[in-house]
């Protein structure tokens, strides 16, 4: 028998119901059944918002956004679909929480260091952040209803700006060149699927069996002087790119 979660074996001889009816027999049986108890399963721990935004976001990094529905968010926690909308009213609204749980993951802009270098740093930690969740590229600054973390990352671009002494004109035209740059190039670098320098080293030899590089001479000489060449990573564009926005920032905003 259980009781309590403990459990209990009770044995009777066969020579104590020797002589027995089998009316009686029964009874007994019945008797015993019927004080048969069974541990109870131990009661699941209510799930947080936070729970919930953080087992989307696996599951969007491992499948894509597209991947992503309540009644799979549900079934992968282990619970009903309906418990999830105690925590978020829809999906846009867990979306809404993973963007934000997202935008935490960057580095946040201090300014101690300087202007330049900071958002260097923080064009870099973007670009780690949306390699590591590459769905969110397109949903980063789509939000209607951005989350404090959000807010909180925007507001310290724009008081780093302003402190270094851009003009409000000025940091609004360099925020929006940075974020332009910085998401239009993980765009790119995604739609290109260029991986490893040995990926990207066979992608270039396939186009140039492809294409007769007579017709395409500047393309074909790129792809000879530049893309085939030892340890060339797509990737290192990002900062040369990165470097010529900040120094074109540096002189729009002059001496100070």
């Amino acid at each position: 028998m259980y009781a309590y979660g403990v459990r209990y074996t009770y044995g009777v001889r066969a020579s104590s119901c020797h002589g027995l009816s089998w009316r009686t027999k029964r009874k007994m049986r019945r008797m015993w059944m019927a004080v048969q108890t069974y541990p109870r399963a131990q009661p699941r721990r209510p799930w947080t918002r936070a729970q919930l935004v953080r087992a989307a976001i696996d599951m969007a990094d491992k499948g894509g956004i597209d991947s992503l529905s309540m009644r799979k968010l549900s079934h992968h926690l282990g619970g009903g679909t309906m418990s999830l909308y105690n925590h978020v009213s829809n999906k846009d609204d867990l979306v809404d929480g993973m963007i934000d749980m997202v935008f935490s993951e960057i580095e946040l802009p201090a300014g101690e260091h300087g202007w330049k270098r900071t958002m260097r740093q923080r064009a870099l930690s973007i670009r780690t952040v949306m390699t590591r969740h590459p769905w969110a590229i397109g949903l980063m600054e789509s939000r209607r209803t951005p989350g404090p973390a959000t807010l909180r990352h925007h507001d310290a671009v724009i008081g780093c700006l302003r402190d270094a002494g851009f003009s409000i004109q000025l940091a609004a035209h360099a925020f929006s060149a940075l974020d332009s740059y910085i998401y239009g190039f993980a765009l790119q670098e995604q739609s290109l699927r260029f991986g490893s320098p040995e990926e990207t080293s066979e992608l270039a030899k396939a186009f140039l069996l492809q294409f007769p590089t007579k017709e395409y001479p500047h393309l074909a000489e790129l792809t000879i002087e530049h893309v085939l060449q030892p340890g060339y990573d797509y990737g290192d564009e990002y900062e040369f790119g990165l470097d010529l926005i900040l120094d074109g920032l540096e002189k729009k905003r002059g001496p100070g």
